[in-house]
């Protein structure tokens, strides 16, 4: 292992890795879940064929990471086109499931055929120094307010979109049920930070897992807490890979080309403006949210190159592509670097093997579905906040004076997490960037590659929203 992955080169332990690929595993194990009960909407696959369709898509993924590019970063189906492929491709435009995930293959395809040409590198150098300095201080704006979510801190309070949730017991609308992870999850926190400040090894896994033993213990001080504890459980995988052989697994193939009943229903005209704006929506929020995680990641780890740059982006690059490409032929969506590989980061995490033994946690994931359930939101969401303050570093280095430097660096960290999705906030940072040089004299310094991202960010948002 020394040897192929280079540990002490890096300044790590087999040890630190093994604790960092848990760490991330616990930190996104919520999409195995999250996925499959989103799918499930569809009518025409269940729970159980996505549930392992996702871990199986992420296995693959994260092991590619791992040989290929020996990076400590976890791939799965991303949050946010997973919702895209349900309720606009297939709900909204009309597009069944099979088809969707035709479309998934091709994002998959374009971005090898970029990877193989060396483009999606160029694509990555055309970002300009305010947006990609920004990067990663927007990604950890984005998954702490994920987290913060998922921990039931922040709320759509109606009135102004978010809010803070309401602690007050005494007001009579909230109960301690309520209450109680809200504060598992502040709790979790402060001991992440505690014992990070202290210099212990393994902080972040230990808040996670002293997050979910209180929120089980605290469990008993609410009535009906543990009622039918359990009663779901099924130690038998074989049930799930059933239904994944019969309903998601090859569906690519055998049912995805066939367009014919959306062409009688809307006529080809509109087959051909679907396919080509659900295409670019695709691939443009595929690109820059796995450009934007890995940069922001390895900036995290302090891996990038002397020149800024992310140390085997091809590599790491075309093990997405591919995971992308098979995650279709699974039967799941879009299949992404996770920002959530930041937990393992920030736990110490800086080889390949941190990606390896993630896979390996999937894996047995895939044999204990319900069991799977049992970490709760409280406890995951306290690390993804935790590692959001790690990442707000990079802000130091942000001409904070020069507007044409802070504005686009701003609008790349805001709309991250205002618009959910790293893709957007980079899309913004992009256009504005663009556009103050056009009045500022400065037109030519813009690269030819900038430009026409920004074309195509314009698109993306005029046509796919």
């Amino acid at each position: 292992m020394e040897k192929f992955f280079h540990l002490k080169e890096r300044g790590t332990t087999v040890r630190t890795e093994l604790v960092a690929g848990f760490t991330t595993f616990m930190a996104m194990s919520y999409i195995l879940m999250v996925n499959a009960g989103m799918f499930s909407e569809l009518g025409t696959v269940s729970y159980n064929a996505i549930y392992i369709a996702t871990a199986l898509s992420a296995i693959i993924g994260t092991v590619l990471m791992a040989l290929m590019a020996n990076l400590p970063l976890a791939l799965a189906s991303g949050m946010g086109l997973n919702a895209y492929f349900v309720y606009t491709v297939c709900f909204g435009l009309g597009f069944t499931y099979a088809n969707a995930l035709v479309l998934v293959m091709l994002d998959g395809l374009i971005f090898i055929v970029l990877t193989l040409t060396g483009l999606r590198k160029k694509i990555f150098e055309a970002i300009p120094k305010a947006v990609r300095t920004a990067i990663p201080a927007g990604i950890g704006l984005f998954i702490a307010f994920l987290g913060m979510q998922n921990a039931g801190i922040i709320v759509d309070n109606g009135a102004t979109l978010v809010g803070l949730t309401s602690l007050n017991l005494f007001s009579g609308n909230v109960s301690w049920a309520s209450i109680m992870p809200v504060l598992v999850t502040l709790a979790s926190v402060l001991a992440i930070a505690i014992m990070s400040q202290r210099k212990i090894k393994g902080s972040v896994l230990f808040g996670i897992l002293g997050g979910t033993a209180a929120y089980y213990l605290l469990g008993f001080t609410i009535p009906g807490f543990y009622d039918g504890f359990g009663a779901g459980f099924s130690f038998n995988p074989f049930t799930a890979f059933g239904d994944f052989g019969r309903e998601a697994f090859g569906k690519v193939f055998t049912e995805g080309f066939n367009f014919a009943p959306f062409i009688e229903e809307n006529g080809t005209g509109a087959f051909i403006f679907a396919i080509l704006s659900t295409a670019l929506a695709f691939c443009m929020v595929d690109m820059f949210d796995t450009l934007g995680t890995l940069y922001g990641a390895c900036a995290r780890g302090n891996l990038l190159e002397k020149n800024g740059d992310v140390p085997r982006m091809n590599q790491a690059m075309m093990s997405d592509a591919i995971a992308t490409a098979v995650g279709a032929v699974c039967g799941t969506s879009t299949v992404t670097t996770f920002v959530e590989s930041s937990a393992g980061v920030g736990e110490g995490g800086r080889t390949g093997l941190t990606a390896l033994s993630t896979a390996f946690f999937f894996f047995i994931a895939m044999f204990l579905a319900p069991v799977a359930q049992l970490i709760p939101s409280c406890a995951t969401a306290a690390a993804l906040i935790y590692v959001g303050v790690l990442m707000m570093n990079c802000v130091r280095d942000i001409e904070w004076t020069s507007a044409e430097i802070s504005v686009p660096a701003f609008l790349t960290m805001a709309m991250m997490p205002f618009s959910y999705s790293i893709a957007y906030g980079i899309g913004f940072g992009l256009i504005s960037f663009t556009i103050i040089s056009i009045f500022t004299g400065k037109a030519k310094e813009v690269k030819p590659a900038t430009w026409i991202i920004g074309l195509l960010f314009g698109l993306t948002f005029f046509l796919t929203h």
